[in-house]
């Protein structure tokens, strides 16, 4: 890819491994429900697959279920919270739309976790909510998409387990970034996508804590132990499976990714940038930056024509780039539509860090002397 790529959180850059082996899968298609030599092939793909996603966040392979990404696993979770008994929602103020959006039309009251001014959700006010009647579900992402930062996950599984709730954990972002240990966070249900882990898109996972029964929202055969109907993606699963070993893999290389984030955050601070949810614990690939006075869709637009790719925050909007969701739950509405998300990955070098960070400085600068020039011009 020519340019720098830095928008990971969005779509990681697929990884050669997998690439090799969708390949292979589609080259060699039997339908793993058929008991034929090419049928039994795809089976041993998707299993060995399975037994790959299984190692990454630490469970046994029969609890996770295949589907077709990150939104559908979501709902999946949501609504086997529900059939479990649960009677009430309770979902963090910058969960990604998928789960706010599910819960909303999922036919449950639903309560608003808030968060602090770095992001973390209020533990306090989640205790209060548990201990008022009827059942909860509580929804709270590992990582946020936007700004990184890192939910205290086994703290909020044990208030939940407390109140005899479900905690449903969207793990899409943290998995293969951070260590994800469904066992030690304490999840009744846990979410991956595989194409933020250097797979293809269009595939994903739930996963189910031992004891716990998902619910089908798609009829028809018995795929997937009878919880996801639908002749399986062999191709895209067994590219998961790859991307998740590569994942745990690279999970060494954090450190690396830190140190070239946290130069980069030195030098736009240094322009005149603020760093959002810099006071909490965030995914060691993510910079999440603001500016009260340059509207995201012109830094975004600048930053491209100087070949440096970036978002403005969840790209799962239709290229739309709205005011940022996670800022305006932290109360920073001000810098709302001035953010850009930075994210690294498997293919990120120093140098991209500091290209973007070069870029971004010089091009605010130039902004503000513009500005800066209006106003006089006015006068």
């Amino acid at each position: 890819m020519s340019g720098v790529y830095l928008d990971y959180n969005a779509s990681a850059l697929t990884r050669p491994e997998v690439q090799a082996a969708t390949a292979a899968a589609l080259a060699d298609n039997g339908n793993p429900s058929a008991v034929h030599a090419a049928g039994r092939r795809a089976r041993a793909r998707i299993e060995t697959a399975r037994a790959q996603v299984a190692e990454l966040v630490g469970v046994d392979p029969t609890a996770v279920v295949f589907n077709s990404g990150g939104t559908e696993a979501n709902a999946q979770g949501v609504a086997s919270a529900l059939a479990a008994g649960c009677e009430r929602l309770i979902v963090s103020a910058t969960e990604h739309p998928c789960v706010a959006e599910t819960a909303a039309n999922a036919g449950a009251a639903v309560e608003v976790l808030p968060v602090d001014a770095d992001g973390m959700v209020d533990l306090d006010w989640l205790k209060a909510a548990l201990a008022r009647p009827g059942r909860a579900a509580v929804a709270i992402h590992h990582a946020n998409n936007e700004s990184g930062v890192i939910q205290p996950i086994t703290e909020a599984a044990a208030l939940v387990r407390a109140a005899d709730g479900w905690l449903h954990v969207d793990a899409i972002q943290s998995a293969g970034k951070i260590t994800v240990n469904m066992r030690d966070l304490d999840a009744d249900s846990l979410t991956l996508s595989a194409h933020k882990l250097g797979g293809p898109q269009g595939v994903g996972a739930l996963v189910l804590k031992e004891g716990r029964t998902g619910v089908r929202i798609l009829h028809g055969a018995g795929q997937e132990r009878g919880l996801r109907a639908g002749t399986e993606n062999v191709a895209g699963i067994a590219g998961l499976g790859v991307a998740a070993g590569c994942a745990m893999r690279d999970l060494s290389q954090a450190a690396d990714h830190v140190a070239w984030r946290d130069a980069a955050a030195t030098a736009v601070k240094a322009a005149g940038a603020v760093v959002i949810g810099e006071g909490a614990p965030r995914l060691p690939n993510t910079l999440f930056l603001a500016v009260s006075d340059w509207d995201s869709p012109q830094q975004l637009i600048t930053l491209d024509l100087a070949g440096v790719m970036v978002s403005a925050g969840s790209a799962c909007s239709s290229g739309k780039v709205k005011p940022s969701k996670t800022i305006a739950a932290m109360g920073l509405d001000a810098l709302a539509r001035g953010a850009v998300r930075v994210s690294g990955g498997w293919g990120t070098t120093q140098a991209d860090w500091v290209r973007f960070a070069d870029a971004w400085s010089g091009a605010y600068m130039k902004h503000r002397t513009r500005q800066a020039e209006r106003v006089k011009e006015v006068a």
